[in-house]
């Protein structure tokens, strides 16, 4: 790292790249087990997942999406109803994603996956992800998945080049 002197005050000036933040993450078909999709998702602590088929990235399955397909649409439509649902209700809603897809829970409303090149600087990826708000990207060089960032990975690098 450069260390730049302006105004009595040390800044960095660091080169980032999308290649050295990327991390291996889990991948995900559209056909593969919505309910090991939401196991990941909670046991990993994951804020989304990146799915994928024969081309390379496809889309991602937020976790948010998760767990709106776990509340049924009444209550989703009238929350003051959830208080009337109890613990055993919640259990079968949970069972309610075996034998479903992953491909099931995608929607039209998931955010569009960002897919940022190795060689992108952290300004960039980080201004792909707020515009398409999307809490991953998909890291490629040439045809080939290197890794994800996670949003809280691309702030963790930039608060390390302060």
């Amino acid at each position: 790292m450069t260390a730049v002197v302006t105004r009595g005050r040390p800044s960095y000036a660091a080169r980032v790249h999308a290649e050295q933040m990327a991390e291996e993450y889990p991948v995900l078909t559209m056909d593969s087990d919505a309910l090991e999709a939401a196991r990941l998702l909670a046991e990993h602590r994951l804020p989304g997942l990146l799915v994928t088929d024969q081309d390379g990235p496809r889309s991602i399955l937020p976790a948010s999406q998760v767990v709106r397909f776990l509340v049924p649409g009444y209550v989703q439509d009238d929350p003051s109803l959830a208080r009337v649902l109890d613990e055993s209700m919640a259990d079968q809603v949970a069972k309610s994603l075996g034998g479903k897809s992953v491909g099931d829970l995608v929607t039209k409303e998931a955010p569009e996956l960002a897919v940022v090149n190795a060689d992108d600087t952290i300004i960039e990826v980080a201004a792909i992800m707020a515009r398409l708000r999307c809490p991953l990207a998909a890291v490629m060089r040439d045809d080939h998945l290197l890794g994800v960032i996670t949003a809280s990975r691309l702030l963790q690098s930039a608060l390390a080049a302060k």
